[in-house]
């Protein structure tokens, strides 16, 4: 690429000249402040000008479109563009943070958990670190600068699902220990399948998170992770063989079906029904179901219905495939999370086979319960990470805006929602360490006992952080939280995506008393004295 004297650049001041180091030409006519802005700029240092109404992703995406060249002596030595053409291997990120001592991340004040920074930690070591290092490379690069296109589109690109296949990541959602007899891949960073554990599946949808989009984490890895556990922990080999492996190389998705028009956490009740055909072999299923994740892209969906009487003693589990006649969906208009692809499914007489039950006929309650703990810490993870987001974008943003002669952050009452947000948000990822911490140790059939609680108000404690940390940064960024897009969209987007957190997976007031209704019980049964 040629490099110009900062003169030679000067000279460009014109709609006619052509030739800047950035080439704005062609998008003069589109620039939403009118070409006059550009105009105006042309032939000077506009970085300044640039950086304040907009995000650097912004340069990352379009510039290499515009660049020409580098501002220079006129000749060489003076450093290479990030914009200029390079060969594909010098392409690849470099990976930082893998060794101990070393931090990662940009070091922005809370942005990231403390153990970024290396401070002490007993839960992760040199696996975690290149795990962390190699899902947010991909993030960077596949993920984050298509965010506001992808959720205006209300869809995500199927190919994403086979990159985050192909890179170790979507094997890894489902849980640990890692399906290595479903997967055609060990996980990302080249973490061992023996050596995965809680704090892999943590570091990966945290890190998912950073995008701060939960339409888009939850497109990708929403159906997935409440979907596919109950085939793989109670499903048949038959099922495994049909539905796993497709689904964790990003070729199938598969979604849970569990609320319905009239029954949401009240599981127990649900109303749609599956009944026996009189040779016995298959299952007609009618009903309902609501507010669905991924259920308009789903090729399999992990039904709840009615096979039995009343109550939880006659729920089953079916996997239902779209192709079988009678299936229907369409996608839900909602106020957030639009790429999830939110459904509406109806069951019209399906025709299912018997072959197709997960687990055991008329005890699928225990499967849904089973899948409840691991499907709120998955919330929970997600609302920390977008609430330490709004930090993030709050802490940068505020450096960079003046008001009344001084930068927001020079405000004593900035700083101050600043700290209230950070220590919302610390506390929270804490108490989420613990509990992860638990279920590396603790047994599956004892984690249902005793961590639901503690989980159930976990959830609470990160949406209602995530609620609050919205809420102050759409303060600090002011009207630019208001509009879609620009400096303040992933602002505006989380501030919208709340409620997708607060309600499914078990409303706040649901979970605030089934965390202590359930932890008295389990202390009652460990013999407390109440």
């Amino acid at each position: 690429m040629p490099s110009f004297t900062a003169e030679q650049v000067a000279q460009h001041k014109t709609e006619k000249d052509g030739v800047w180091v950035y080439d704005v030409t062609p998008f003069l006519n589109e620039h939403p402040g009118g070409k006059k802005i550009l105009l105006k700029a042309a032939g000077t240092d506009a970085s300044k000008q640039f950086d304040q109404f907009h995000n650097k992703s912004i340069l990352d995406k379009f510039g290499p479109k515009f660049y020409k060249g580098d501002v220079g002596g006129g000749g060489g030595g003076q450093a290479e563009s990030a914009h200029a053409p390079r060969k594909e291997e010098e392409q690849q990120a470099v990976l930082v943070g893998l060794e101990e001592g070393e931090s990662f991340g940009d070091l922005v004040p809370f942005a990231d958990p403390s153990w970024y920074q290396d401070w002490a930690s007993p839960y992760y070591n040199e696996s975690h670190r290149r795990l962390r290092a190699e899902v947010r490379a991909f993030v960077e690069k596949e993920i984050m600068p298509f965010c506001h296109e992808w959720d205006e589109a209300k869809r995500i690109p199927q190919e994403l699902f086979v990159k985050a296949a192909d890179v170790g990541i979507l094997g890894g959602i489902g849980g640990s220990p890692w399906p290595s007899a479903y997967t055609e891949r060990g996980p990302i960073g080249g973490v061992k399948p023996e050596e995965y554990n809680a704090f892999h599946e943590f570091i990966i949808c945290d890190e998912l998170s950073r995008c701060g989009s939960g339409g888009i984490v939850w497109g990708l890895i929403g159906g997935l992770g409440i979907g596919l556990p109950p085939v793989i922990h109670f499903g048949s080999d038959y099922l495994k063989k049909k539905v796993v492996t497709e689904c964790l190389a990003g070729r199938k998705n598969i979604c849970l079906a569990i609320t319905e028009p009239a029954v949401g956490s009240d599981v127990a009740n649900l109303t749609t029904t599956a009944r026996k055909t009189a040779d016995g072999k298959h299952f007609i299923l009618n009903g309902e179901k609501k507010w669905i994740t991924n259920g308009v892209f789903a090729h399999f969906f992990t039904v709840a219905c009615r096979t039995g009487d009343a109550g939880m003693n006659g729920v089953s589990l079916l996997l239902v495939e779209r192709d079988m006649p009678g299936v229907t969906t369409r996608q839900m208009p909602c106020m957030g999370v639009w790429a999830s692809g939110t459904t509406y499914i109806s069951f019209e007489d399906v025709k299912v086979p018997v072959e197709n039950i997960i687990g055991k006929e008329n005890k699928g309650f225990k499967a849904i319960m089973y899948n409840f703990n691991h499907e709120r810490m998955g919330i929970c993870i997600q609302a920390t990470r977008f609430a330490r987001v709004c930090v993030e974008e709050s802490i940068k943003y505020a450096h960079k805006r003046k008001t009344f002669g001084k930068k927001l952050i020079d405000h004593p009452v900035i700083r101050n929602k600043l700290a209230h947000m950070v220590r919302q948000v610390e506390a929270t990822h804490g108490w989420m360490e613990s509990l992860i911490y638990q279920t590396t140790t603790m047994d599956p059939e004892l984690q249902m006992l005793k961590l639901g609680g503690p989980i159930a108000l976990l959830k609470v404690q990160a949406t209602e952080t995530m609620d609050f940390c919205a809420r102050e940064a759409a303060q600090i960024f002011g009207g630019l939280s208001y509009s879609r897009g620009g400096q303040g969209e992933k602002i505006e987007r989380l501030y919208r995506e709340v409620l997708a957190y607060k309600i499914p997976g078990g409303s706040v007031d649901i979970m605030c008393d089934l965390g202590i209704r359930q932890s008295i019980k389990v202390a009652q049964l460990s013999g407390a004295k109440l």
